[in-house]
């Protein structure tokens, strides 16, 4: 069986972009109790790059998941130039903290970076109110706090904020907001403009921008799988980290024909950032749902543009909510005469009824990011979970170490 291949149009082009893959591979963590070996993926044509990748690990529940490695891999040409730059490299002036809304992925950052993450007391008064009490001195440190806005989202943002003004008070150097999930910004969906001169949602995210800021925060990490419209809310320096390697590495690991792949954008205003991933998925035939929106969270499918007759498609999205369009789209693939239909994502936020949607029969698998926790109530024997700790704690590393 025939396995697709990221291609690469020259010799120079193909060496940049297999050292970018090797940077987001993952290679064996061998803690306490776990072990993961890494399988290597066979390489089918001359001019292609080879994406390395663990198998998933079923756990009891039998939920494939990714794991995230503690061994950093890197092309030679950049550890070489990264260690002439590095400071403080055991991380005395580096400190990395956790909110209560993703602990796990901050676990396992600090895991990628070879830290430990900093002690703080973060506890709810009985009236709500949110207390944080830093637990270490962070005098004259690079203090990164990692803390997407999951829900209860107005909770979990006014937690980040009293963090940074914690560590502000605290004589912090730098404060850095590890936002893996930027939830304010989801209702402005211009890809091509970072300008915010239409709609409340866009004064919305601009307004949590601003409180960040005024918090205390120096700069910002986000994450996205494509766009990085965040960007454009903030006046402080935002270093957007995309998730799409994660993915492709993933994609490339299975074995599909690279003639019968085609990518499907679930939307119109999806088509750049699907184009996009088409290109690094051997520059594979785009094709686009097209729907009529009434209402926030409710969406009608009219009909496809492209050709999907006999192939597999790949769905791809910056996020699932209810998971009504993306449920949609593919039934209208089947009908249109798709083999297999895959879901891809960077944020599961996963509202009601997503989880009936996602498990009906309509998708081949349904592959997310860890940029939100996934309740254990929420899987379901499709969800394939791909983690982004090692390109977050990578790019904090080469934040810290002031490179590119």
């Amino acid at each position: 069986m025939a396995s697709f291949t990221i291609s690469s149009p020259s010799k120079s082009s193909s060496f940049l972009s297999s050292s970018l893959s090797s940077l987001f591979t993952p290679s064996s963590l061998s803690r306490k109790s776990f072990a993961f070996n890494v399988s290597r993926s066979p390489i089918c044509a001359p001019n292609s790059l080879k994406c390395e990748l663990p198998q998933p690990v079923n756990y009891d529940n039998g939920i494939p998941t990714i794991p995230v490695l503690n061994e950093r891999i890197l092309p030679k040409f950049v550890e070489s130039n990264r260690m002439d730059k590095t400071v403080n490299r055991n991380g005395a002036k580096l400190k990395l903290f956790s909110g209560t809304a993703n602990p796990a992925l901050s676990q396992e950052i600090a895991w990628y970076m070879g830290l430990e993450l900093g002690k703080v007391n973060i506890k709810r008064f009985a009236d709500g109110e949110i207390y944080v009490q830093l637990q270490e001195s962070v005098r004259g440190c690079d203090v990164y706090l990692v803390q997407p806005t999951c829900p209860p989202a107005n909770e979990n943002l006014m937690e980040l904020l009293i963090m940074i003004d914690a560590c502000r008070r605290a004589s912090a150097k730098n404060i850095t907001a590890v936002i893996p999930y930027f939830g304010y910004a989801r209702a402005d969906r211009k890809a091509s403009s970072i300008y915010f001169t239409q709609g409340r949602e866009s004064i919305a995210a601009k307004l949590v921008a601003n409180l960040i800021t005024e918090a205390g925060a120096d700069r910002v990490l986000a994450c996205d799988l494509h766009s990085g419209q965040s960007m454009g809310y903030f006046d402080i320096p935002v270093d957007h980290v995309y998730c799409q390697p994660v993915v492709l590495d993933y994609l490339a690991s299975k074995k599909i024909c690279s003639g019968d792949l085609v990518v499907v954008s679930p939307d119109v205003g999806g088509v750049a950032r699907a184009r996009s991933f088409a290109k690094k998925l051997s520059d594979a035939p785009l094709a686009i749902v097209d729907k009529r929106r009434h209402a926030h969270n409710v969406a009608e499918v009219m009909n496809l543009i492209g050709d999907v007759k006999g192939k597999v498609a790949v769905m791809v999205d910056d996020m699932i909510d209810t998971a009504g369009t993306i449920a949609k789209g593919a039934a209208l693939l089947h009908q249109e005469g798709a083999r297999e239909v895959y879901a891809c994502c960077t944020h599961a936020v996963f509202s009601p009824p997503a989880i009936e949607r996602l498990s009906g029969g309509v998708f081949q698998e349904v592959i997310i990011t860890n940029t939100l926790p996934v309740a254990e109530k929420n899987y379901f024997p499709q969800l394939t979970v791909l983690s982004v700790a090692n390109l977050l704690g990578e790019t904090i590393w080469r934040v810290h170490d002031d490179c590119s």
